[in-house]
């Protein structure tokens, strides 16, 4: 079974690009995050990943929700993963949540984007630096492992960093979240930070 590397992301992207024009269904533009968009953009030296995370839909020139994704869509992606040999549900919206729409992503995100084109039928746009970091400390906080190797490696400033935990802050507001987000940050060396949370 197959993870995904660059060249293997833009293989799988461009069979889901066909399969969405095979089938005659609407072109589709999807906002990713995660380790694909790591890997895309060349952010870090993680060089695979084993899914593509969608973070949300862009209709017209709004961000929507991508959870659940249509069934023709899960049903594409499954196409594509039996021809290329790819991990169950490579293609998913977990990370498009109501509570992120409610509680908005960080100010900008949307002009950072980094749209690629894949076919005829698909666009991608790429999360950013900058605000990799938001989702990837929010993500540290609560997952650890890769997570924070993915954070560490994209050398974030004191200024990126409190930034990012201030945004975090709005997403959980419990105290056991803040406690070991100030625990994160020390271990990383940004004690300070915690005392302007």
């Amino acid at each position: 079974m197959h993870k995904f590397g660059k060249e293997m992301l833009r293989e799988a992207l461009t069979l889901l690009s066909e399969v969405i024009e095979q089938t005659q269904h609407p072109k589709q533009h999807f906002v990713v995050c995660g380790g694909s968009s790591l890997i895309a953009m060349e952010l870090v030296s993680r060089t695979a990943t084993r899914d593509v995370d969608v973070l949300a839909r862009i209709e017209g020139k709004e961000l929507v929700i991508a959870k659940p994704l249509p069934d023709w869509i899960n049903e594409a992606a499954e196409s594509v993963r039996q021809e290329l040999n790819l991990p169950n549900n490579w293609f998913n919206a977990q990370p498009s949540d109501e509570l992120l729409f409610r509680c908005g992503f960080p100010t900008g995100m949307q002009e950072r984007l980094t749209t690629e084109t894949y076919g005829n039928a698909l666009s991608i746009s790429y999360i950013s630096r900058y605000d990799q970091i938001f989702f990837k400390l929010h993500a540290a906080v609560d997952q650890g492992g890769r997570h924070s190797t993915d954070l560490l490696d994209l050398k974030p400033s004191s200024e990126e960093l409190l930034a990012a935990a201030r945004w975090t802050c709005q997403i959980d507001v419990s105290e056991g979240y803040l406690m070991v987000l100030g625990e994160l940050l020390t271990h990383i060396g940004h004690a300070d930070i915690t005392q302007q949370l």
